[in-house]
């Protein structure tokens, strides 16, 4: 007998597009929010809502209010997936700075080699 498809609530649609809004697996959000995938799969597909201790958890994974995972409030998207990038590029420009020097001026040639190509292509389109 096929299994009958059971519509999810709100609330895990909410929590599914707002992980991967930032580019996070149920198992990165799952680490995140010190739970296991197959809670966060549950999240996404039951109805209703998790314990609460569990909410706050997510919420603080995915860097939004509460209110905004509930859908109380209307998630500010353009600005969280904005510092998102921003914290993923400062920690890769961390990275940078424990390279020995050599390596640091060869990533900087390539930057700049890459920049140069950029306006290159923009002057010839």
């Amino acid at each position: 007998m096929p299994r009958k498809k059971r519509q999810r609530s709100g609330f895990g649609e909410r929590l599914r597009t707002l992980r991967k809004a930032r580019g996070l697996t149920q198992v990165q959000l799952a680490k995140g929010a010190n739970t296991t995938q197959r809670a966060v799969s549950y999240y996404e597909n039951e109805p209703g809502y998790p314990p609460v201790p569990a909410l706050l958890a997510l919420a603080d994974a995915l860097s939004v209010s509460t209110d905004e995972l509930l859908g109380v409030k209307t998630p500010k998207r353009e600005r969280s997936v904005m510092s998102q990038e921003t914290r993923r590029l400062w920690k890769k420009f961390q990275q940078f700075e424990t390279l020995p020097e050599k390596d640091q001026r060869a990533v900087i040639r390539l930057i700049n080699s890459l920049s140069g190509s950029n306006q290159r292509e923009r002057l010839a389109g």
